[in-house]
């Protein structure tokens, strides 16, 4: 995705090997990582899910719309339109739709940060919305009350609804993560919530699921240090909470690959500057993990990437101000020094 090592051939040989395997004869040693800008300037986004037809479904924050993008091709047009946007005031980037997930055919779009009632009071709703039309919804569940009602302890808050980064499908209903007040909840297709579990200050952010099993990832507390950006496991049926892989800043998600591996996805080197600042642009890495709780590289100088989806071998991968790149061949298990990426970006 980002500034790399040119390979020195023609550009038809490029396409011609960017789907060989670490075993090929013609480089027996080598994998060819392509990482390609497919969608570029789309408004804004933290989140994404693949949905009907197999198509990308990507909010724009900025919008209050959700697009439905072919993954082949990166053209896309409006799924749903009329949510509540991000403000601008409170964060320029973050906060409107922050994600969306399919359930039964029906979409969900989780929105965050467009009230507050003591420090941005508006009247929306912070919460789950039910897409029921290209311009009509339903909200089905209202985080933000459920968040005033029910504070976290043990730790200092500002936002009192909370800051909701992720949805996932969960036994009939949905996951969701909150990064500022640190816990995930479940919520029914009712409106109940519960907290499924709760956390110190870790800043969890994506999620995976496989059966009953919830794969996490931990931003870490601020100043975001990479021995802090953690991809955990955790039941329902146990207290216990394991740590599957860490060493990596900011891990913004997590989602599982071909044959089953692990991928995080690490938005880079934190900056500095208030909690919830992003991380450094260009210093973004997709990341796998490995069996003795670290993680290897497959592709790095991401700019500030916030939202993960796998289809086959390849990765697609959002950013922070609208663009979608491409990772293939994200299954090669060569060492980094065997390991040749090229980047293509979109024409001006």
């Amino acid at each position: 995705m980002r500034p790399i090592t040119k390979i020195a051939v023609t550009i038809g040989f490029i396409l011609s090997i960017t789907t060989l395997s670490c075993k090929k004869e013609l480089f027996p040693d080598t994998c060819i990582i392509l990482q390609r800008q497919l969608v570029k300037d789309f408004g804004g986004s933290t989140g994404s899910t693949i949905g009907p037809g197999g198509d990308l479904f990507v909010p724009n924050n900025k919008a209050g719309a959700i697009l439905r993008i072919d993954p082949k091709t990166g053209n896309y047009t409006t799924f749903g339109s009329g949510l509540p946007q991000l403000i601008p005031s409170v964060d320029p980037r973050f906060g409107g739709i922050s994600d969306v997930a399919f359930l039964n055919g029906k979409a969900y779009a989780l929105v965050t940060l467009v009230d507050d009632p003591k420090l941005f009071p508006t009247g929306k709703v912070n919460g789950i919305y039910r897409i029921d039309g290209p311009n009509s919804f339903k909200v089905i569940a209202d985080i933000g009350a459920y968040n005033i009602a029910h504070p976290p302890t043990g730790f200092d808050f500002e936002v009192s609804t909370g800051v909701l980064y992720s949805i996932q499908t969960y036994r009939g209903g949905f996951l969701v993560t909150d990064g500022h007040l640190n816990r995930v909840l479940h919520v029914t297709l009712d409106g109940k919530i519960t907290v499924l579990r709760a956390f110190n200050d870790i800043v969890p952010t994506g999620l995976a699921v496989t059966g009953d099993e919830v794969y996490v990832s931990e931003v870490g507390p601020v100043p975001h240090l990479p021995e802090n950006g953690k991809v955990v496991a955790l039941s329902p049926n146990s207290p216990t909470v394991t740590t599957v892989a860490s060493g990596a800043p900011m891990l913004v998600d997590v989602n599982f690959g071909p044959g089953h591996a692990l991928f995080a996805l690490s938005q880079g080197t934190f900056g500095g500057g208030d909690p919830g600042s992003p991380a450094l642009p260009y210093t973004g890495s997709l990341l796998r993990a490995n069996a003795n709780g670290t993680f290897s590289v497959i592709g790095d100088k991401l700019d500030r990437p916030t939202s993960l989806e796998i289809i086959g071998n390849t990765a697609y991968i959002v950013t922070l101000d609208g663009e979608i790149w491409t990772i293939d061949n994200i299954d090669c298990n060569c060492p980094a020094l065997n390991r040749h990426t090229e980047k293509t970006p979109l024409a001006p």
